[in-house]
């Protein structure tokens, strides 16, 4: 037994023999104290470590260890034992499920009548188990701090004990099963925090002991009290829900290599988040996997009873929201993050900070990423491995409501009845759920590649220099960063995404079967030559099966289908276009500099003069700016390379024939037009629309007067439907509480928020100018696809 935060030793590691043995004996009843005194008895000790001394028994308590064991004299092997109940086996797995609940027990934890008639008739269903042992002078050297101290000394050898017993019952009964014990005792004993807290007490002026009540109570608020035997039922209560809406598509090959890992370094999950069930879809592909279970950080929100108390009791960590200046707060938040990561306890958190209410990966949230970076900094944790995770939906029943929110309606409240309705509302069919894992990011490494110095802070009393903060906010920032970037690189293209990108892209028409399959083969060819990665696309290759797929989106209300004429037509449902742009936007990412190239090669055909490569180049870094909140891009040089890629795909002779600074010749756009399909309409149109209606009611709005952000979004939602009417909008996808918001970041960007100079008003009005221009040359770049023609 050892404290697990230092190399494990054993029995013979040793510079000498013990002459004697402590069995810390952690038993809850008569039963278990009366198998463990047999075991010991017939010589267990012996047996298994070879070692024929005597041993005295010892309750694993933290009052009989103060009294007699810390102040002996010798150095006796410390074992701690406990007996571990098993769940009868079924198909070879021992897990508990409802129908173990007829005995009203936990069957790892039978009441002390059933332990007896098991011990009787299932003596398989028992066992005696020991923790790694270790000497006491080891115990005394693992806990230098305390040593001299009888009780906290004795606290601290209780949790060593416990722990190596967890350990060793995982051995027994499955990784998944790793759970924490003791934390918040373990945490409120630690002199480094203890003096964290004196620390905050005298900068904010409190008495000291306040704040550790304060703390105690943030820590016991904050703390998972995860059990096995909820996880088990949870786990097997909510695997129906999802599992009748979704078949999981999962790669087991990725999660070996985490495991391997895993044994050396704690993992973070960073999963994308599209659904409420993200978490219930990842944890049942880990459980399958025989993974520990993952400590999920969720919002208050989410605490409501029933699913709170069951959540808290699967491994959910509830967070407030917003911390304000509650130094006590964030101080127990760090601490609980490093002590977490310490002891290599698998978290798991969604960055954006909310689902995506359009599909694509949201601007990522900081704040928790701080946290394990403070943690890295304050050499609490050598590394911590960050997993990059896509979720990916091939349909969602909870779209409506999504979009119900985006055209400006209010989110309703988490509660009971939202859940019953939201359990009711997956029974439908939905397709797959595609579960990706990225390449695994080492935390230290990459902050350290982005300029973080990892200086540990010495806390509000004395705070680190403005410009070693700046540098770390940038280093965390550009590990968010490299986890998008991550979570993009493995999200498949479903059949929805590529059936939805075909019938966004026509205006107010309906196509045939035949006229959507001539839209989606070349673009599938092209996914095909760029190696992207794709769930199920071979559907779409044969008409029945991109009927289906059509047939399938009109039972979601998505895809409507007129069957009255020669021959059956489809479009996008009346009203249902953010729905399906939800679906698009899971993997527009992939061909976003493909559209800035059609843009940009259309704007260097237009210039009459000057150096039309220039002109391309400019226009195309000056679209990457534009959408830079929209999507992850790369540093400059490298997103030169993927255009430049990109243009080789349309063109392969592209570098010959501009070796000499040739001009860019009408030619090209055929060779764009003859790949048969155009991006720039399908993918950067709403985003650009959205663009304009914020643009022209900032032009409208007082230079002089600030900007009141959630009043101008409902403005924007209000003229937006105006402007949709009056067709200046192409599709009611723009109108987008989102889309604005992500919009007015832009504009403050370009410091066009602010009161500021007296050309404000100019500026903004040059920017709206500049978004219009733009519009019409994505009109003119939607000219040259195929399926658009028969519009001219």
């Amino acid at each position: 037994m050892i404290d697990h935060r230092a190399e494990v030793p054993t029995a013979t590691t040793s510079n000498s023999t013990p002459r004697a043995a402590v069995a810390l004996v952690d038993a809850a009843s008569a039963v278990e104290r009366e198998l463990i005194g047999g075991w010991l008895a017939e010589g267990g000790i012996a047996a298994e470590y070879g070692l024929d001394i005597p041993v005295v028994q010892l309750d694993l308590d933290a009052a009989a260890v103060a009294q007699r064991l810390v102040g002996r004299r010798d150095d006796p092997l410390v074992v701690p034992v406990r007996v571990v109940w098993l769940p009868p086996e079924r198909d070879g797995v021992r897990r508990t499920t409802f129908a173990d609940l007829v005995t009203f027990g936990d069957p790892r934890k039978p009441h002390r009548i059933l332990q007896r008639r098991l011990v009787a008739k299932s003596p398989d269903r028992h066992l005696v188990l020991t923790g790694q042992p270790a000497r006491l002078s080891e115990l005394r050297a693992n806990n230098a701090t305390v040593a001299s101290s009888a009780e906290p000394f004795a606290r601290a050898v209780v949790r060593a004990g416990i722990v190596a017993l967890e350990r060793a019952e995982r051995s027994v009964i499955g990784d998944r099963y790793k759970v924490p014990r003791l934390v918040a005792e373990e945490i409120l004993d630690s002199p480094e925090f203890l003096r964290r807290l004196d620390g905050i007490a005298a900068h904010i002026g409190c008495e000291p002991g306040e704040v550790y009540r304060r703390a105690e109570k943030a820590l016991r608020e904050l703390v998972a009290a995860q059990s096995r035997l909820v996880s088990d039922l949870f786990t097997q209560a909510m695997r129906p829900v999802h599992a009748s809406a979704w078949k999981v598509d999962f790669e087991p090959s990725g999660l070996a290599g985490l495991r391997r890992l895993n044994r050396r370094h704690p993992l973070v999950f960073l999963p994308s988040h599209r659904s409420y069930v993200d978490a219930f879809v990842l944890g049942d592909v880990l459980a399958r996997t025989d993974f520990p279970p993952n400590h999920v950080i969720g919002g208050a929100n989410l605490s409501f009873w029933p699913m709170g108390p069951i959540a808290r009791r699967t491994g959910t960590v509830f967070i407030r929201r917003s911390f304000g200046d509650d130094e006590v707060y964030k101080a127990v938040v760090e601490e609980y993050f490093a002590y977490l990561l310490a002891k290599r306890f698998n978290m798991e958190w969604y960055f954006e900070g909310g689902r995506t209410r359009t599909g694509k990966l949201r601007p990522p949230r900081y704040g928790l990423l701080n946290y394990l970076a403070a943690a890295i900094r304050a050499r609490r944790v050598d590394d911590v491995l960050l997993v990059p995770v896509s979720i990916t939906y091939e349909r969602l029943n909870e779209l409506g409501a999504i979009a119900t929110e985006q055209a400006g309606g209010v989110k309703k409240a988490e509660g009971l009845t939202w859940l019953a309705r939201y359990i009711r509302n997956q029974q439908h069919s939905a397709g797959h759920v595609y579960v990706r894992f990225g390449e695994p990011l080492s935390a230290r490494q990459r902050l350290a590649a982005h300029g973080d110095p990892l200086r540990p802070d010495h806390g509000p009393a004395q705070p680190l220099p403005e410009e070693v903060r700046e540098q770390e906010r940038k280093a965390v920032q550009r590990l968010a960063f490299e986890v998008a970037v991550g979570i993009n690189r493995v999200t498949p293209i479903t059949v929805n995404a590529l059936v939805t990108l075909a019938l966004l892209g026509v205006h107010e028409r309906a196509l045939t079967l035949g006229e959507v399959r001539a839209v989606v083969l070349p673009v599938l060819g092209y996914i095909e030559r760029r190696g992207l990665p794709g769930g199920e696309l071979a559907t779409l290759r044969d008409d029945q099966g991109l009927a289906v797929v059509l047939d399938q989106l009109s039972v979601a209300k998505v895809v409507t289908v007129y069957r009255g004429g020669l021959e059956p037509v489809y479009s996008i449902e009346a009203g249902a276009h953010l729905e399906a742009a939800f679906y698009r936007n899971s993997a527009v990412h992939w061909f976003v500099n493909r559209a800035i190239l059609e843009l940009a090669v259309l704007t260097s055909v237009e210039a009459q003069e000057g150096d039309q490569l220039r002109v391309g180049w400019d226009t195309a870094y000056r679209l990457r700016d534009l959408l830079k909140f929209e999507f992850f891009f790369p540093e400059r040089a490298e997103f030169g390379e993927q255009l430049s890629a990109e243009m080789l795909l349309v063109d392969p002779d592209w570098h010959r024939r501009t070796a000499d600074g040739g001009t860019v010749g009408s030619d090209i756009l055929a060779k764009l037009a003859d790949t048969g399909f155009i991006m720039a309409h399908r993918v950067l149109r709403s985003f650009f629309d959205a663009q304009l209606v914020v643009a022209e009611r900032l032009a409208a709005h007082d230079p002089t007067t600030p900007v009141d952000r959630k009043r101008f979004i409902e403005d924007c939602l209000a003229v937006g439907r105006q402007m949709l009417l009056q067709q200046r909008l192409h599709s009611p996808e723009s109108v987008s509480s989102e889309l604005f918001a992500t919009a007015l970041k832009l504009a403050d960007n370009h410091g066009l928020l602010h009161p500021d100079g007296d050309d404000l008003t100019a500026r903004r009005r040059a920017f709206a100018d500049e978004l219009r221009t733009l519009g019409q040359r994505i009109s003119r770049a939607a000219t040259l696809d195929p399926s658009n023609r028969v519009e001219l």
